[in-house]
């Protein structure tokens, strides 16, 4: 475990601490953190539909807050979080670290349809950073572009055979979950974001998630965030 700094200033939501880093986390995040109200609809459906027996991947870790909650408020033991940004990485192993979590396996890689490699645009705003170019990009947004590891996104869920899948990743569910392997995956928890895939991408996903044996769950369901399950 990686040492951490102490007396660092930290952020506590639902029990767990952050650290207050405002390039990381901005002040209407940091609002949310401590009213609870961050991921206030995804923690809800963790919190409903996961188990402590779980083996979990996790598409966008973010600040590691779900990886965080999976295992200390669920007691799940088997979390595999990817996360695309290699600057969110040592933020993340600074929150496991000082909270002492375990079984949260952190990789700094994102799926696709081959194994291989992708660009990362690391913006100044690390919110803005993602795989894809901007037309605002130039020297003052632009820090660097970034050479991460792309995974085989059926391989890798053939060999980690997830019976829980939480994925958050701003969009590219809709192209991304047609290349996943669940048939070992009896929930699975998507945030949607029609605002950019429109309602045929979240057809996609729906038909994505029929197709391999998942239906909706409208208990374990609010908002853009929704849960698929098997019934097993």
């Amino acid at each position: 475990m990686k040492d951490v700094a102490k007396n660092q200033k930290t952020i506590t939501s639902r029990g767990i601490k952050f650290p207050h880093d405002r390039m990381v986390i901005p002040w209407r995040q940091r609002k949310l953190l401590r009213n609870n109200r961050y991921e206030e609809k995804e923690s809800r459906a963790v919190l409903q539909n996961l188990r402590p027996e779980d083996r979990v991947i996790e598409l966008g870790a973010g600040i590691g807050y779900m990886s965080s909650l999976m295992a200390l408020k669920v007691g799940i033991r088997d979390v595999h979080a990817f996360e695309a940004n290699p600057r969110m990485i040592p933020f993340i192993e600074n929150v496991h670290a000082m909270n002492d979590v375990k079984g949260v396996t952190i990789h700094n890689a994102v799926l696709g349809d081959h194994a291989g490699t992708a660009e990362f645009y690391n913006r100044r705003d690390y919110v803005a950073s993602s795989l894809a170019p901007l037309p605002t990009d130039d020297d003052q947004t632009l820090l660097s572009i970034e050479k991460i590891e792309m995974r085989d996104a059926g391989d890798t869920f053939r060999t980690i055979a997830p019976t829980a899948l939480v994925c958050d990743i701003e969009g590219a569910e809709v192209d991304l979950l047609p290349l996943c392997d669940l048939s070992s995956v009896r929930c699975a928890i998507v945030e949607m974001h029609p605002q950019w895939v429109g309602s045929a991408g979240v057809a996609k996903v729906f038909a994505t998630m029929t197709q391999a044996g998942l239906t909706y769950h409208h208990r374990g369901s609010q908002g853009k965030v929704v849960t698929f399950r098997r019934d097993w």
